[in-house]
């Protein structure tokens, strides 16, 4: 009964925390501006900090529940905003160019990360794949899957979130001066490759053109299909510690369930009201989640790594921008 009890206090805490970030989102700034309620999710969360870790006993267990569970859900059903067919239609070119971006993010960001700013591997990582692959969401799959220390997501979230957003305004800015030598369809598959959110790439594209948006979006797509390979290798690396010894092998089976939707989202024709609601309980959970990884902030810990992890970000937010770009102009 105790349990029920205290499952019951902490879950209504998420829940008001969620509800209230939906609700802010909602708000005309906010629709302008792209601003994720999964953002929101995780300020309200870190400022509501004090008042979990004061009732942490009578509060923790649909936390925990909220930000490993329910994530997991939530990651699963972002499969309904992934199509196979939208992948096949940018052509080879923008596929392998995702690909690039996607493995040479990973690759130099966890190697800068752990041997010029000295980051764990795990935390190093984590940015690393927000950058790579499709920010928040990107963390929070990662995060769950070599179960890492939830003050390390917060701190790659913040990181990752703050250059995305930076990003998203600079695109269109640049493109308003020069052109910079591309024609629309490469600016498209060069803001898909390079913007860290979803929400990045449709508001940095919007700003530009239709054309680029709709093209940015679809080359996010595979940026976010990349997810699977991902979360299905990284376990591997992390089954052993830098010393040697072993350590137990988390197997992030909810990378299937994504496939699986998305297989299903690709092969057959479903209802438009199926594929809203899918979206709508993805976002629903995945604020949950992020709102209870905020609950859970550890103040001391991300202060003694967040600068790091931010200057990681940056230069990672660097690369892409730069690097991106080179790969635009001579491949598309």
């Amino acid at each position: 009964m105790r349990y029920v009890y205290t499952f019951a206090n902490s879950f209504t805490l998420v829940l008001i925390i969620t509800f209230a970030s939906l609700y802010i989102a909602s708000f005309d700034f906010m629709l302008h501006y792209h601003i994720s309620p999964l953002i929101i999710g995780v300020v309200l969360g870190i400022l509501a900090s004090s008042l979990y870790r004061n009732s942490q006993h009578s509060c923790e267990k649909g936390v925990t529940f909220s930000a490993k569970k329910l994530l997991r859900l939530g990651i699963i059903l972002y499969g309904f905003r992934v199509s196979l067919d939208g992948v096949m239609s940018v052509g080879l070119s923008g596929t392998l160019i995702s690909i690039s971006v996607v493995v040479g993010i990973l690759v130099l960001g966890t190697l800068i990360g752990t041997k010029v700013f000295k980051l764990d591997k795990e935390l190093a990582l984590l940015v690393s794949g927000g950058s790579a692959i499709c920010g928040a969401a990107a963390v929070l799959a990662l995060e769950s899957s070599i179960k890492s220390q939830p003050y390390k997501g917060i701190i790659a979230v913040g990181s990752v979130v703050v250059f995305g957003l930076l990003s998203m305004f600079l695109y269109p800015l640049v493109y308003a001066v020069s052109e910079l030598g591309l024609n629309e369809i490469q600016w498209g598959v060069y803001v898909g490759a390079t913007l860290h959110e979803v929400a990045n790439v449709v508001g940095a594209g919007s700003g530009i053109s239709p054309e680029v948006e709709k093209i940015a979006v679809i080359i996010k797509m595979i940026r976010v299909l990349l997810l699977i390979p991902v979360l299905l290798v990284i376990p591997l690396l992390f089954a052993s510690t830098q010393s040697g010894a072993k350590r137990n092998l988390h197997i992030p089976w909810f990378a299937f369930g994504f496939l699986g939707v998305v297989l299903i989202n690709s092969v057959f024709e479903l209802p438009e009201w199926l594929i809203s609601s899918g979206e709508i309980a993805s976002t629903f959970l995945l604020v949950m989640a992020m709102s209870a990884l905020g609950l859970q902030i550890d103040f001391k810990k991300f202060l003694d790594s967040g600068g790091k992890a931010f200057g990681l970000a940056f230069v990672l937010a660097l690369i892409l921008m730069f690097g991106g770009y080179g790969l635009v102009y001579l491949c598309i």
